[in-house]
């Protein structure tokens, strides 16, 4: 299970949460309408019960991980 955190920008567009199975591959997406190609964008995951984790750091466009 995967749980997006971001900062409190109201214009941040991406889905509260997404789950896949072990093993299964998944996208996960955020986009703001503002973001520059410099900009970077941290992801995160919060397990239940856990603190957030450290996932990647991206520019704009796509990273595989």
């Amino acid at each position: 299970s995967f749980s997006a955190v971001t900062t409190g920008r109201a214009q941040v567009q991406q889905e509260p949460s997404a789950e896949t199975t072990e093993g299964t591959g998944i996208s996960i997406n955020c986009s703001h309408p503002n973001i520059n190609s410099y900009d970077y964008i941290v992801w995160y995951r919060q397990l239940p019960g856990r603190g957030p984790e450290f996932l990647v750091t991206s520019i704009r466009g796509s990273k595989a991980l």
